[in-house]
C-alpha cells in the first residue's frame, strides 16, 4: 500500500508540474509576441517616422526601467503673500520627495540645497487664496516646471526625474 501511495503522490506532483509549466508557457506567449512586434517596429519594418523620436522614447523607457531612489528635501516653510485687507500671516509647509535614478543619487543629493532654494522661491510667490485653491498635483507641476526652467537656464541636466509632494500644510 505504501508503494501505491508514493506512486500516486508522484503522479499528482508530475501532473501539477506539467500544468504549471503549461500555464507559464500559455501566459508568457502573448508577451513574447508583443516584444517581437515591438522589435519589428524598432527595426523599421512596420514603423514610419522620425528616428530621433524612437531614440528618445527608448531612452525614456530605459530611464523608467531603472530602479529609482527617493530622496527627501528638508521641510520647506514659506510665508504666503497676504490677500487684500488681511492682517494675519499665512504659512505653507511642504515636504518634498525627489525621484532619482540610483546611479545619479549622489549628484541629486549634492543638488538638494538648490532644490530647496528653488522650491522656496516658487512657493513664496503664491498668494494664500491661490495656494488654497491648488491641488497637490498642481503644486508638484509648478515645482517641476520651476526646476526645469532653473536647470535649463544654468545649462545643466536634472539629476532627478521628478519632484513630488510628500506632505503639504497651509496654515
Amino acid at each position: 500500500m505504501n508503494k501505491k501511495m508514493i506512486i500516486a503522490f508522484a503522479a499528482v506532483a508530475l501532473l501539477c508540474a506539467g500544468g504549471a509549466g503549461g500555464a507559464v508557457w500559455y501566459f508568457a506567449a502573448p508577451k513574447a509576441d508583443a516584444e517581437h512586434a515591438e522589435e519589428e517596429v524598432k527595426d523599421g519594418k512596420h514603423a514610419k517616422g522620425d528616428k530621433a523620436k524612437k531614440k528618445k522614447k527608448d531612452e525614456k523607457s530605459d530611464e523608467e526601467a531603472e530602479p529609482l531612489k527617493y530622496l527627501t528635501v528638508d521641510k520647506v516653510i514659506v510665508m504666503l503673500r497676504r490677500g487684500e485687507g488681511e492682517n494675519v500671516s499665512h504659512y505653507l509647509s511642504a515636504d518634498l520627495v525627489v525621484a532619482t535614478p540610483v546611479k545619479r543619487e549622489k549628484e541629486a543629493k549634492e543638488h538638494l540645497p538648490l532644490l530647496r532654494s528653488v522650491a522656496v522661491r516658487q512657493l513664496s510667490d503664491l498668494s494664500v487664496d491661490k495656494a488654497r485653491g491648488m491641488t497637490i498635483d498642481q503644486f508638484a507641476e509648478e515645482l517641476n516646471k520651476a526646476y526645469e526652467e532653473t536647470y535649463e537656464k544654468e545649462g545643466r541636466e536634472q539629476p532627478f526625474n521628478e519632484v513630488m509632494i510628500g506632505k503639504l500644510i497651509i496654515e
